[in-house]
């Protein structure tokens, strides 16, 4: 599945829209920024961290699986190569 699918759609108040295809149907996941997550990141474009996120946990799971909804500071604490891997991006 090639990354440049993810469709993203800021809601506001730091929550994004992610809309990604699936083999049956799209997958909708609410992603939510707080401003300590993009400070453990080093970052200011939430955006480019919600796709780049996306991406990272499509290298661990599905699409089909995806949740409804994924809080950063949840993955940040799940993934112990998460940091690393969007240092690395």
């Amino acid at each position: 599945m090639a990354d440049d699918d993810i469709e993203i759609d800021a809601q506001g108040d730091n929550t994004y829209l992610v809309v990604q295809p699936s083999e049956l149907e799209d997958v909708r996941t609410y992603v939510t920024v707080t401003p300590e997550a993009l400070d453990r990141l080093g970052a200011d474009d939430e955006e480019d961290v919600v796709r780049r996120t996306v991406v990272f946990l499509r290298r661990h799971q599905e699409v089909a699986d995806f949740p409804e909804v994924i809080d950063l500071d949840d993955v940040i604490a799940g993934y112990d190569d998460y940091l690393e891997a969007m240092a690395a991006d």
